[in-house]
C-alpha cells in the first residue's frame, strides 16, 4: 500500500522551478569542500511531528487528515512505519528520529509497554537493512503521561524515577539495536512551578544521578552515541533545570557530565529562552558543546513553542555560520523538529514543509560557507578588537599585567578614542551575501 501514491520522489531542479514537489537549492550531492550536501546537513525527520501529530494546539483539536489513522493500536504503529519510510524515500531524507511513545503505544504495564516496543523495533530494522535512511537520534517520553506530573528524573516520587529510569534505559538498548548515532535527553518536566514545595538540591541531584546512570549503562552495553542535552525554557514548567545551554552547561559540568555531553540546540527553544537561534549554537560551540539542531523556528507574535518549519533565511544562514565553524555536527544533524501549521492538514503538506526547511538550511550554509571563505565576519570581529593584540591589551590577554599596572596606565590616558560598530554597514553587507545567492553570483 502506499500513503503518497500522488507524489513522485523529490528532486532536486534548481531556483527556476515552479514544481511544488522539487527541491529548489537543496541538491544532495552538490559538493563544498569534500563533503556533499547531504553528507553535511544531515537531515532529520521527525517522527512525532510528521507521523504522529494531529495539530492539536492549545486552544483547538487535531485537524490533520491522514491515511493511516484509520488504523488502531499496533496496527496503527504499523501503518506509520510503512508510511514513513516510504516519506523517507521519496524525500530522499538520510535520518528519522523518534520518542518511543511515537512508535509504539502504551501497554497497561511497563512490561506490555516494552513487548509493543519490540514488535514494532524489529519491523524498523527491517525496513532500515533495504533503506539508506539511518537513526539520527531516539530518546524517551518522560513527560506527556500522567504519571509525570511532578516531573521524572525530578520528581518527588521515588517509583516515578525508577520507571522513568527503566524507559531511558530501554531506550538506550533501542538506539544500540537500530544503530543510533545520537540520544537526546529532554528535560520536558524537569523542572518545578514553586519553591514552596520544592527541594531543589535533591531534585538536581537526583537529575545528575539519573545522567550518570545512563552513561554507565551505555558503556555496559556498548552504545557509543553522542548523548545530547536539549536545553527548554518555561513550558512546561515555569523554572526549567534546562533553561538555557548557559544553565544547562554549568548543570552538566557541576554534576562532572560535561565529557559525555553535547547539546541539541532547537531555534524555537533558544528564542523563548530570550536568547537568538545563534547565540545558542555560539555559545555551545565556543565550548565544544554543540552536537546537533532541532531545526524549527517560533512566531515571534506568539509566546509559545509553535516548532514552525523555517523559512527564515537570515536566521538559517546565521545558524549555519556556527556549525561550519563547528566543524559540522559531528554525530548529530538538522533534525525538523517542526509540525505543519494546523491549517496545512493534507498529507502533501508534510512534503511542501519539509523541502521549504531544507532549501531554507541549503541557502543558509551556501551562504555561510562564502561569508566565511572571504572572512567577512572574521574580519570585522579582528578589526573591532585589535587592541588586545598589542600594548596593554596584549598584557591582559596574556595575563602579564594586574590592577596595579592598569591603574597606572588608566591615570596616564588622554580622552578614550572610540570607533563605530557599524552594525547597519554589516547587516547590508549580510543582505548582500544572501541576495547574490539567488543571483546566482
Amino acid at each position: 500500500m502506499s500513503y503518497f501514491p500522488n507524489i513522485n520522489q523529490i528532486e532536486y531542479e534548481g531556483p527556476k522551478s515552479t514544481n511544488p514537489f522539487a527541491f529548489k537549492f537543496y541538491n544532495p550531492q552538490e559538493k563544498i569542500g569534500d563533503q556533499t550536501l547531504e553528507e553535511f546537513l544531515r537531515f532529520g525527520v521527525a517522527y512525532w511531528h510528521t507521523f504522529t501529530q494531529d495539530l492539536t494546539d492549545p486552544f483547538g483539536s487535531g485537524t490533520a487528515i491522514r491515511p493511516w489513522d484509520k488504523f488502531k493500536g499496533l496496527d496503527l504503529a504499523k501503518a506509520r512505519v510503512e508510511a514513513a519510510f516510504e516519506f523517507f524515500e521519496k524525500l530522499s531524507v538520510p535520518y528519522f528520529c523518534f520518542h518511543e511513545v511515537d512508535i509504539a503505544p502504551e501497554g497497561d504495564s511497563l512490561r506490555e509497554t516494552y513487548k509493543n516496543l519490540d514488535i514494532i523495533v524489529a519491523m524498523i530494522k527491517d525496513y532500515m537493512k533495504d533503506s539508506k535512511v539511518k537513526l539520527l537520534w531516539n530518546t524517551a517520553n518522560n513527560f506527556t503521561n500522567p504519571r509525570f506530573l511532578h516531573g521524572a528524573a525530578s520528581s518527588n516520587n521515588a517509583d516515578v524515577f525508577a520507571y522513568s529510569a527503566a524507559k531511558v534505559k530501554k531506550g538506550l538498548e533501542i538506539g544500540k539495536e537500530l544503530g543510533g548515532e545520537s540520544y537526546v535527553f529532554w528535560g520536558g518536566r524537569e523542572g518545578y512551578e514553586t519553591l514552596l514545595n520544592t527541594d531543589m538540591k535533591l531534585e538536581m541531584d537526583n537529575l545528575g544521578r539519573f545522567f550518570h546512570m545512563a552513561v554507565d549503562y551505555a558503556k555496559e552495553i556498548g552504545f557509543d552515541a553522542q548523548f545530547l542535552i536539549e536545553p527548554k525554557p518555561k513550558e512546561p514548567t515555569t523554572h526549567q533545570y534546562d533553561f538555557d545551554v548557559a544553565t544547562g552547561y554549568a548543570f552538566l559540568q557541576h554534576y562532572g557530565l560535561d565529557k559525555h555531553f553535547k547539546f541539541n540546540i532547537e531555534a524555537n527553544h533558544a528564542t523563548l529562552a530570550g536568547h537568538t537561534f545563534e547565540h545558542e549554537l555560539r555559545y555551545a560551540r565556543i565550548h565544544n558543546m554543540l552536537g546537533s539542531v532541532d531545526a524549527n523556528q517560533g512566531d515571534p507574535l506568539l509566546g509559545w513553542d509553535t516548532d514552525e518549519f523555517p523559512t527564515d533565511l537570515y536566521s538559517t544562514t546565521l545558524a549555519m555560520y556556527e556549525i561550519i565553524k563547528n566543524g559540522g555536527l559531528g554525530k548529530g544533524g538538522l533534525n525538523f523538529d517542526a509540525k505543519v501549521r494546523r491549517g496545512s492538514f493534507e498529507v502533501e503538506d508534510l512534503f511542501h514543509a519539509h523541502i521549504a526547511g531544507m532549501d531554507s538550511f541549503a541557502v543558509g550554509y551556501k551562504v555561510a560557507n562564502q561569508l566565511i571563505k572571504d572572512q567577512v565576519l572574521e574580519n570585522i570581529v579582528a578589526e573591532r578588537y585589535k587592541s588586545y593584540t598589542e600594548g596593554i591589551g596584549l598584557d591582559i590577554v596574556e595575563g602579564k599585567t594586574d590592577l596595579k599596572k592598569l591603574e597606572a596606565y588608566a591615570l596616564d590616558l588622554d580622552e578614550i578614542q572610540h570607533e563605530s560598530g557599524k552594525l547597519e554597514r554589516i547587516k547590508a553587507t549580510l543582505n548582500q551575501y544572501l541576495l547574490r545567492a539567488f543571483a546566482g553570483e
